[in-house]
């Protein structure tokens, strides 16, 4: 009988395998252009069909995609809609073969084109179908425990699996990278442990499944399945699944999911710890929005620097959030039932900084309280301080300040007495501070001192992929601030945005969000309703950066594997997911030997 079983078993994972292969899920290409065609062409096809579209020369052979960014992009720059294509202007799309299988498709990927052995298109895979595929897989898997590893092996998304009492047991490759995670170290441990604001373990043990659910990771909103698994009718743990939130078409699951919980109010019911683990999170790093990987970088390291106790040192230009993550450390740490006091150093009056910050006794000036005051660093104690601007703190502040992180103790001016502090220490400064250590201005054993963990907030030009997502989310707070309906962006004005250089900042694009709001009247955000100095910056670029951008990694990307093959053109198309024409022509569009 169990020979019988475990054949049973067998052809369950092989018909598993099967069922997921492409050519079962893959529909017509119906979003194709030829490479002849013009932008008008192109405009009328997306103006039906919200998705981008595939290009193809004469003989059906990939030429690229065409996207519906790049087009606001053309538009913006003034491009005529009667240009024929160029092949500057499209992404080089990964492609798959009808026998591979759909969980290798990313859902970051709107259209994924489908090639025979020949290179020549034969379907296509959008993001409806990846997502019937998945609830496919979700209804396959909850009482198969062996097809488990097939998952974990070829998914494109996280994918964790823990036992009945919520101990790791596998985490796939996905999932290691975007923690940050090197190794198996945290196989064994509690997923609690491994991931935030986790319920993983709470499905393993109550066997109830949790589809197109909210988590919050790492800082992000993440939609998530989580599954359990069931064998011989024994609940035996719990599989999650992941999906990275931010792709137009997966709003819809979202929106879904919140109605569900609408419509079934025992649903919202969830343990006092699931509420403050919530509740945290909305106070840490859930306020700092972006998906670009610089964000993901700092959000990572903050996460790690908020296990210490260490100093932290945070560097970055003005109006980039510094204070932002200083909180969310301190609400991520071990201190987070203690206060959280910022001062800022660079606008007390240098005679007033001392008392400021190490308090005072009676009598210890004209003017002085009877009773003394208490300092900042009194204040925090059991807490966290944060010392803003700290590069334009006067000399011998400095000296002061040197000291009472080496001897953890304040004395109060006009006092005699020392004070006992237990107090975490996270600076900020705009400067450059081994600059002004050069220049004499600064102290090198404070900022050896104040350097343990930095950390280098982004400016907005180095992350413009999150300008929309920020612009919109503050265009929603001050409509609602003034009752006023939610406008909508332009995607010419949108492009306008992304391009700007946004010097003041987080700062600068929220007061212009704020004016926006309040003083244009209609319910689209146009770009004659921008400021001057948005749109006058972009009257001289020609090129879009992000395009030149990715035309030198693909540049890269080729010679390497040209190199790799000896230079032998036919594997190396093989390689890229190209066809050989194709690969000629961007040899020649690079000028690549």
């Amino acid at each position: 009988m169990e020979n019988s079983t475990d054949q049973l078993s067998v052809i369950d994972e092989a018909d598993l395998l099967s069922e997921l292969q492409v050519l079962h899920w893959m529909v017509p290409p119906h979003f194709v252009v030829y490479e002849n065609h013009s932008i008008r062409d192109m405009l009328e096809l997306m103006q039906h069909k919200n998705i981008d579209l595939i290009v193809i020369n004469q003989d059906h052979e990939i030429v690229g995609i065409m996207t519906q960014q790049m087009m606001n992009r053309l538009y913006a720059n003034g491009i005529s809609i009667e240009r024929q294509i160029d092949i500057d202007w499209l992404e080089t799309p990964p492609t798959i073969t009808p026998d591979a299988s759909i969980l290798q498709i990313s859902l970051t990927q709107k259209v994924v084109p489908v090639v025979n052995q020949n290179q020549k298109l034969v379907g296509s895979i959008s993001l409806r179908e990846v997502l019937m595929a998945k609830e496919f897989l979700i209804s396959s898997i909850q009482h198969n425990v062996n097809v488990i590893d097939i998952i974990l092996d070829i998914a494109y998304e996280g994918v964790v699996l823990v036992d009945r009492n919520g101990f790791v047991v596998k985490l796939n490759q996905a999932y290691r990278n975007f923690l940050g995670i090197l190794s198996d170290e945290v196989i064994g441990k509690h997923v609690t442990e491994v991931i935030d604001n986790t319920e993983l373990h709470i499905t393993a043990k109550t066997g109830v499944p949790q589809r197109g659910k909210v988590q919050v990771i790492q800082g992000q909103k993440m939609i998530v399945h989580r599954i359990p698994i069931w064998q011989n009718n024994e609940l035996v743990g719990a599989i999650g699944m992941l999906i990275f939130e931010g792709v137009s078409e997966l709003y819809r699951i979202l929106e879904h999911a919140t109605q569900t919980t609408k419509d079934h109010p025992s649903s919202l019911t969830a343990s006092k710890e699931t509420r403050k683990a919530e509740l945290s999170s909305m106070n840490t790093f859930d306020r700092i929005l972006g998906v670009s990987d610089e964000m993901y970088a700092c959000k990572r390291l903050s996460k790690k620097a908020a296990k210490t106790n260490a100093t932290v040192l945070i560097t970055g230009e003005t109006g980039t959030g510094k204070e932002i993550f200083a909180q969310a450390i301190h609400q991520s740490s071990g201190r987070s039932e203690g206060p959280f006091v910022a001062i800022n150093c660079a606008a007390i009056p240098e005679n007033l900084l001392e008392s400021e910050l190490f308090g005072y006794v009676e009598g210890a000036f004209t003017g002085a309280k009877k009773s003394g005051s208490q300092g900042k660093f009194e204040l925090a104690n059991g807490g966290t301080i944060f010392l803003d601007e700290i590069g334009d703190m006067p000399k011998h502040m400095q000296t002061k300040i040197l000291r009472v992180l080496e001897e953890r103790k304040v004395m109060k001016v006009g006092g005699s007495e020392e004070i006992p502090i237990n107090v975490r220490v996270i600076a900020a400064t705009h400067h450059t501070l081994h600059e002004k250590v050069k220049e004499g201005a600064f102290r090198e054993d404070l900022y050896y001192r104040l350097n343990v963990i930095e950390l280098e907030i982004p400016s907005l030009r180095r992350r413009r992929a999150d300008i929309p997502i920020l612009f919109s989310h503050y265009l929603k707070q001050f409509s609602k601030e003034n009752n006023v309906e939610v406008k909508k962006v332009d995607p010419k004005a949108m492009e306008l945005l992304m391009s700007y250089d946004w010097p003041g900042n987080i700062r600068q694009l929220l007061n212009t969000a704020e004016q926006l709001v309040t003083l244009v009247d209609g319910e689209v955000i146009k770009p004659i309703d921008l400021p001057s100095i948005i749109k006058d910056q972009q009257r001289n670029i020609n090129v879009p950066p992000l395009k030149l951008e990715r035309s030198e990694k693909e540049k890269l990307l080729i010679e390497q594997i040209l190199e790799e093959v000896g230079g032998n053109k036919t594997e190396a198309a093989k390689r890229l997911g190209i066809h050989r024409t194709t690969l000629h022509k961007k040899l020649k569009q690079y000028n690549v030997k």
